[in-house]
């Protein structure tokens, strides 16, 4: 049975799902602007001869931006709620779509890489505020429905990558700043909504700790830890999944995006049904299941023929996935009323661990190979074991009051 009640005693307001499907929706169109980058690494290795060290550092560019900034901006709108903050890092993502499509040097490459950061260090930790606010109390379930959104759009970059700006040309990346000008009137109404909400619980204590600081700070670095495994091997899929498939199995550049685009859809898959079934069974359950439970499935990955790799992809994404809403769900528990702090933080870690893997990974691909770089990745769901340290949390187990 979900829980009900605020940590602070509050009574639960009913679930705003209009909400939580505008935000849910708006991080679609943020993260498929963030895929489509990843999407269109083969066209644009091909254009600028770009080697993996330089791919790397696109992805390093966007994800470390975001990285730097998601924490400060969760900390400080912690303390000054800024929900109309959000159409503003909407329009950050629009320029930098637009810089990709017109870049004529590397140099601006890295710019609308490193814009599209900025859109997502404002957007992720003040829409996962949101999301919490409009949760009903379905914490784990309102924030699968956010994160929903963001990996069904990384799944839909690769498809429209393949479809639309390979037969059209790097040009038609320019198409999609539409979706992220809609995105951004989108937010605006949310925002005001936020607000409203903000002002009318503006009397309300704000909670303290409920466990020692100790076993929080243990926690929360266990928690770090896991999300680090994750995006390495996340990463790893992301930026060179498609070099991988085309090196061992011949595929050309479409055939390679409709691989990773089941990887991604996995992921969406996954994200969904981790916050949902962590709403039912406790998070801390679906933590241990999806990162040891994934490690069969990664040893076999860099060993498999084409069609198994297809299916092992769609597995690997929904169990690796599954893990992220209830790690986030966790450790907003873990620190209450720091809701924003801890979605740029583990948001921001994500994206930054990704994007100086990324770079690694580049790196040590020019130096080895491709399939090298995946058999070590393939490994690295074994630091899931660390999951025991973490503390029970009555509240989170169901049944909880």
């Amino acid at each position: 049975m979900a829980m009900t009640r605020q940590q602070t005693g509050a009574p639960a307001q009913a679930t705003a799902w209009l909400v939580l499907w505008s935000i849910s929706i708006c991080h679609m169109i943020n993260d498929v602007m963030q895929s489509m980058l990843s999407s269109i690494y083969p066209l644009l290795q091909a254009e600028f001869s770009l080697d993996y060290t330089q791919i790397g550092l696109l992805t390093a560019g966007f994800q470390i931006t975001a990285s730097l900034l998601q924490p400060v901006v969760g900390s400080i709108t912690d303390r000054h709620p800024q929900p109309r903050s959000l159409p503003l890092g909407m329009a950050s993502t629009f320029v930098g779509v637009i810089l990709l499509a017109t870049a004529h040097q590397y140099s601006m490459l890295l710019a609308g890489a490193m814009l599209i950061g900025i859109g997502s260090a404002v957007f992720h930790p003040e829409s996962s505020r949101v999301a919490r606010i409009a949760s009903g109390g379905r914490f784990g379930t309102a924030q699968s429905l956010f994160q929903l959104g963001g990996n069904f759009g990384q799944s839909l970059g690769p498809l429209l990558a393949a479809f639309v700006v390979v037969p059209l040309g790097r040009p038609s990346v320019a198409w999609f700043a539409v979706a992220a000008a809609l995105g951004a009137a989108v937010l605006w109404r949310v925002g005001d909504w936020a607000e409203g909400r903000r002002r009318a619980a503006k009397a309300t204590p704000a909670p303290a700790l409920t466990l020692p600081r100790a076993v929080v700070i243990r926690a929360i670095v266990v928690l770090a830890i896991l999300v680090f495994t994750k995006n390495i091997y996340t990463a790893a899929m992301n930026s060179y999944l498609t070099f991988f498939v085309i090196d061992r199995f011949g595929l050309g550049t479409q055939g390679a995006q409709i691989v990773l685009f089941l990887f991604l859809a996995g992921m969406a898959a996954g994200v969904m049904l981790g916050g949902i079934v962590g709403d039912r069974i406790g998070a801390l359950k679906v933590i241990w299941f999806s990162i040891l439970g994934v490690l069969p499935f990664t040893l076999m990955l860099p060993h498999v023929g084409l069609v198994a790799t297809g299916v092992l992809c769609v597995v690997i994404g929904l169990i690796l996935a599954s893990a992220f809403p209830a790690i986030v769900v966790f450790a907003q528990e873990l620190v209450p009323g720091r809701t924003g702090t801890i979605a740029g933080l583990f948001f921001g870690f994500a994206f930054g661990m990704g994007g100086i893997a990324a770079a690694m990974l580049g790196v040590l691909a020019d130096a080895t190979s491709i399939r090298f770089v995946f058999l070590l990745c393939s490994v690295l769901p074994v630091l899931g074991v660390l999951t025991i340290f973490l503390p029970r949390l009555s509240r989170l187990e169901p049944g909880a009051a």
